[in-house]
């Protein structure tokens, strides 16, 4: 059985896509909302791990508040996969390694990744849905100290399960992530912070978004660009920004320099 997490500031998105999506599953589950529309938590890792405590099934999955799940046997088959995993961290939908992402579901509208039959261990994950076997949960929670805000949890807590002997995987297990916008606020924050944090145990870190790998002169470009956008005359960037763009191609990330 699985145990449903779900932490939502919107109650009408909640309602249309998740719970309508859990509605006619083919097994029982646990589901668990916490209503965070007035920000009693200030970070994801604090809500999941105050509302993981209160699972009570073999496995569970923390679920984005618009996600819709592919089909009426989703949790039936998952947890069948699950079951055959014996190293089992944690798995997710969307994930990446060696510069790869793998998965395949449908965000905003797009589809994403290529279809896969099995699972594929995988080094970090996507946050929209991710599921963690109750045992292993009660050994290793997120980090609440270093992500203290709404990024990386899921990618930092597939790096922390290798180092107790686990593994991370993305499952064959499409979903539909119904965003209308991408929430960027902060986010190269909490990439330095999962940079630093695991730079000493994994030679490359790879992000899930699109496969990229994070380093020192990546993070320090999504640092600066910021910066440069606001000191900078516009009619000055008109002139040096195409070299900018061309040396950000190899860093990974490309600002808005116009």
């Amino acid at each position: 059985m699985i145990s449903i997490i779900c932490v939502y500031n919107n109650e009408r998105t909640l309602r249309e896509i998740s719970l309508k999506s859990l509605k006619n599953q083919t097994v029982e589950f646990e589901l668990i909302k916490m209503d965070n529309t007035e920000n009693k938590f200030k970070s994801a890792a604090e809500a999941l791990n105050n509302e993981g405590k209160k699972a009570h099934s073999k496995y569970i999955m923390f679920l984005h508040q618009d996600v819709e799940l592919g089909c009426k046997n989703w949790l039936e088959e998952t947890e069948k996969i699950l079951d055959n995993i014996s190293d089992l961290g944690i798995a997710g939908v969307a994930g990446a390694k060696e510069g790869q992402i793998f998965g395949y579901i449908e965000s905003a509208g797009a589809l994403w990744g290529k279809p896969i039959h099995n699972p594929i261990e995988i080094q970090t994950l996507d946050e929209c849905l991710v599921i963690i076997p109750k045992s292993v949960f009660e050994r290793l929670q997120f980090d609440e100290a270093t992500f203290d805000g709404w990024h990386c949890y899921a990618a930092d807590y597939a790096l922390s399960v290798k180092k107790i002997g686990l593994n991370a995987y993305v499952i064959p297990a499409f979903i539909y992530h119904r965003t209308i916008s991408t929430n960027i606020m902060s986010l190269g924050k909490y990439l330095r912070r999962l940079y630093f944090k695991h730079k000493l145990t994994f030679k490359h870190i790879y992000i899930a978004g699109d496969g990229s790998e994070i380093s020192t002169i990546k993070l320090f470009f999504m640092y600066m660009s910021p910066i440069y956008i606001k000191l900078i005359p516009r009619r000055i960037r008109l002139y040096i920004s195409p070299l900018i763009n061309k040396i950000s191609r190899f860093v990974w990330w490309t600002p808005d320099l116009w």
